[in-house]
C-alpha cells in the first residue's frame, strides 16, 4: 500500500530515517563498550572473557540491522536520510 499524502510521505520517511541513525548509534556504542571491554581483558585477566559479550551483543545487533535494514518497512546525516526516504517513497506513489 503506497501513501496517499505529503504528510504521510514524510512521517514514514522521518521513521525510518530516524531507524536508521538509532542502528548507526547502537554500533558506535557496541564498537566502544567492546573495545573497553578488550582492554580490560587484556590487561587484569587471565582469559579473554571479552569475547561473551561482545558475541551476544553482537547478535542483537546485527538482529537490530535486520529489523531496519530489510524488514523495515535534525542532524545533516539524518535529514539525508530523510530526504533519500522521502524520494523513494514519492517514486512508489506515482507507480501504478
Amino acid at each position: 500500500m503506497s501513501p496517499r499524502s505529503e504528510e504521510e510521505i514524510d512521517r514514514l520517511a522521518r521513521k525510518r530515517a530516524g531507524a536508521k541513525l538509532g542502528w548507526y548509534i547502537h554500533l558506535t556504542a557496541y564498537v566502544v563498550v567492546n573495545l573497553g571491554l578488550y582492554l580490560i581483558s587484556t590487561q587484569f585477566g587471565e582469559h579473554r572473557w571479552n569475547l561473551f559479550p561482545a558475541l551476544g551483543w553482537g547478535l542483537g545487533l546485527i538482529f537490530h540491522g535486520l529489523s531496519v535494514w530489510v524488514l523495515g518497512a535534525g542532524s545533516g546525516l539524518r535529514e539525508r536520510m530523510v530526504e533519500r526516504e522521502r524520494e523513494r517513497l514519492r517514486r512508489q506513489r506515482k507507480e501504478p
